[in-house]
């Protein structure tokens, strides 16, 4: 009994190695993609603002990545998204001044303070969807979480996501 179920065990730490190796090569793959399309809306996900109003690198870096897209011509439009943090802060609000501070116009960016999480912006987007006209978008975050945020999108009916 000992024998086998040792046996057993091994094989399936194995199974879940495999299957975890698996799994986080597709999440990075999927995550650092560009599949060079055009879209209507670049959506942005929050992050952290720092104590003193300023951007976390973690959240500078995908605005920095919204405003390629916008210069390149492959967005119409950027969707900011994010909540009220503990520091303080309104995350939507603190990055339309940064994209505005880079150049972006005020009427090319639209604000979602309410999307505390990746399911409300989502949600929060879409009921926006009627009122901006939109289509397609780009979903823009870390690499770790683009495949998630994609598919929440998609879960609402919303197809045509990058």
């Amino acid at each position: 009994m000992g024998r086998k179920f040792f046996r057993f065990f091994k094989i399936f730490v194995a199974f879940l190695l495999l299957w975890f190796t698996a799994h986080s090569m597709y999440l990075i793959a999927d995550g650092i993609s560009d599949e060079g399309k055009n879209a209507d809306l670049a959506v942005i996900l929050g992050n952290k603002v720092n104590e003193d109003g300023t951007l976390s690198t973690r959240l500078e870096k995908p605005l920095e990545s919204g405003i390629q897209l916008y210069k390149s011509h492959r967005v119409r439009k950027i969707l900011v998204s994010g909540g009220l943090g503990k520091e303080g802060f309104y995350e939507g609000d603190k990055m339309k001044e940064f994209l505005v501070s880079k150049g972006i116009p005020d009427s090319d960016i639209i604000i979602d303070n309410k999307g505390d999480n990746t399911r409300k912006t989502a949600e929060n987007t879409l009921e926006l969807r009627s009122k901006y006209h939109f289509h397609s978008l780009i979903a823009v975050s870390q690499y770790f979480h683009v495949t998630r945020t994609k598919k929440l999108f998609r879960d609402k009916g919303f197809q045509e996501v990058s």
